[in-house]
């Protein structure tokens, strides 16, 4: 096991991963972090878009300024 890939997976989770995570090797751990961090920016995206959508029930001369409120 790698400190350094059990270390991204700690990054990737923004927590301590559990204990059990020792038992993967460094290969399984890197895997692991990856599919975690492309899971955060399919999220991200997701929620993206979503909020573009709802902005689009805001009137349109309004759409700035709530736009710069809630995404500062």
């Amino acid at each position: 096991m790698s400190n350094e890939a059990l270390s991204r997976v700690s990054t990737e989770l923004g927590a301590t991963p559990p204990d059990s995570l020792a038992h993967l090797t460094s290969d399984q751990l890197t895997l692991l972090a990856s599919a975690l961090g492309t899971e955060r920016a399919h999220r991200a995206a997701g929620l993206e878009e979503a909020a573009e959508a709802a902005l689009g029930l805001v009137p349109a001369l309004a759409r700035g300024p709530v736009r710069r409120i809630l995404f500062k």
